[in-house]
C-alpha cells in the first residue's frame, strides 16, 4: 500500500475517532409542568448549568417548563421512548403505573414538610425508586416535593359536610382523587396553569393546592377561604429515560446521578425553609382561615386505607419509617 492511501486512511480513522469521541457529548432535554419561576423549574436550571460545568461543557441540558412538551402523561410516554431525556415529574402519573407510590400520598402520613423531607430522604422511600426501571422504564434519581396540601375554596369550608358536591380541583392521579371522593367532593382533575381561570369563572369550587403554589400563582385572588389542613405531602421525583440511561457510559450516569440528586435535595431543603414563613404571609392576608386535623377528614380516610392498604404493600413499610421518624 503506497503511503498516500496510508495517509488516508490515517486521517479517515483519526476522523472516525473524532466523530465517536463528539457522539458522547449530549444536550439533553428536561421537561416539567411548573412555571418558570417554581422552585422545580429554578433546580432544574440550576442542574442543568452545574452539569455543563462539571462535565467541562460537553454535556448541556435544555429545561422546557409550564408543560411546554405536554402534559406528565405525554412526557412519560416521551421518556419511555427516548424522546424526551429527563425530567423532574409529581409522582402522580408514577403512582397512576406503579401503585405502591400512592402510599405516599396518604393521609397524615406525615405532620409537615419537615417530616416529609426526612421520609422523602428515607432508604424506605428509596426502595420505591427500585420500582421505576422495571414498572415504567425511568430511572429515578430521588426526590423533591411542594408544601403540604391545603384545601382553597371560594366558600367557606367548616365542616366535612361542607365539601359535599364541590367541584374541587386536584392534580390528576388515583390516591388523591380516591381521598376527595371519599370525603364527598366531586375531583376534577385539572392542569395547573388553568386553575387560575377556573377559579374565577366558577369552573371549580375549590382547590387541593400549597401554599407556594398559592402565592405564586396568586390563587387568593380567586378564593377568599382557606383550609389549613397539611393532609398530605406532595413529592416530585426526578427522573432519566431508561432508554437514554442504557446509552450513557457509566462516569456519565455517575456525573449526571450525583449532580441531579444535589439539586433535588436543593428543591427539599428550599421548601423546608420557606414554607413556615409562606404560611405567615398567608395568615396575614384578609382571608378566613380554618384548621383542619385528621379528626375533620376520619371518614375519608378510613375509606382511602380500605381502598389502598391492599393496593400499596409499601404502605406498612413507609408508615413505620414516617413514625420512627417522627419528632
Amino acid at each position: 500500500m503506497n503511503r498516500r492511501k496510508l495517509l488516508t486512511l490515517a486521517v479517515a480513522a483519526s476522523s472516525l475517532a473524532v466523530v465517536s469521541l463528539n457522539a458522547q457529548a449530549r444536550d439533553f432535554r428536561l421537561g416539567l409542568i411548573t412555571p418558570a419561576q417554581h422552585l422545580w423549574s429554578t433546580e432544574a436550571e440550576a442542574f442543568a448549568e452545574t452539569l455543563h460545568e462539571r462535565s467541562d461543557g460537553e454535556h448541556s441540558v435544555s429545561v422546557f417548563p409550564a408543560q411546554q412538551l405536554g402534559n406528565e402523561a405525554q412526557m412519560v410516554q416521551q421518556l419511555q421512548s427516548g424522546a424526551l431525556d429527563m425530567a423532574f415529574l409529581t409522582i402522580a402519573e408514577i403512582s397512576n403505573r406503579i401503585p405502591d407510590f400512592g402510599a405516599l400520598y396518604a393521609p397524615y402520613l406525615v405532620d409537615d414538610v419537615n417530616h416529609a423531607a426526612r421520609l422523602l430522604r428515607s432508604d424506605a422511600a428509596g426502595e420505591l425508586l427500585d420500582l421505576m426501571p422495571q414498572g415504567v422504564g425511568l430511572v429515578g434519581v430521588g426526590y423533591g416535593m411542594v408544601g403540604m396540601r391545603q384545601v382553597l375554596s371560594r366558600d367557606p369550608i367548616e365542616s366535612a359536610d361542607d365539601l359535599q358536591g364541590q367541584r374541587l380541583r386536584i392534580t390528576p392521579f388515583e390516591p388523591i382523587r380516591d381521598f376527595y371522593t371519599a370525603a364527598g367532593a366531586a375531583p376534577a382533575p385539572m392542569p395547573l396553569l388553568e386553575v387560575y381561570d377556573a377559579l374565577a369563572n366558577g369552573q371549580v369550587d375549590a382547590i387541593d393546592m400549597d401554599f407556594d403554589s398559592i402565592l405564586i400563582l396568586k390563587f387568593y385572588e380567586q378564593a377568599e377561604n382557606l383550609l389549613i389542613s397539611n393532609h398530605m405531602m406532595f413529592p416530585m421525583v426526578g427522573v432519566v429515560s431508561g432508554r437514554v440511561w442504557r446509552e450513557l457510559s457509566d462516569e456519565d450516569r455517575e456525573l449526571i446521578d450525583t449532580t441531579m440528586a444535589e439539586h433535588l435535595e436543593n428543591v427539599l431543603v428550599g421548601f423546608e425553609e420557606k414554607d413556615a414563613a409562606q404560611e405567615e404571609e398567608i395568615r396575614a392576608m384578609d382571608i378566613n382561615i380554618v384548621e383542619a386535623d385528621a379528626e375533620f377528614f376520619a371518614e375519608a380516610i378510613a375509606e382511602w386505607e380500605d381502598i389502598w392498604a391492599p393496593k400499596a404493600p409499601m404502605l406498612d413499610t413507609l408508615r413505620a419509617e414516617a413514625e420512627r421518624l417522627r419528632e
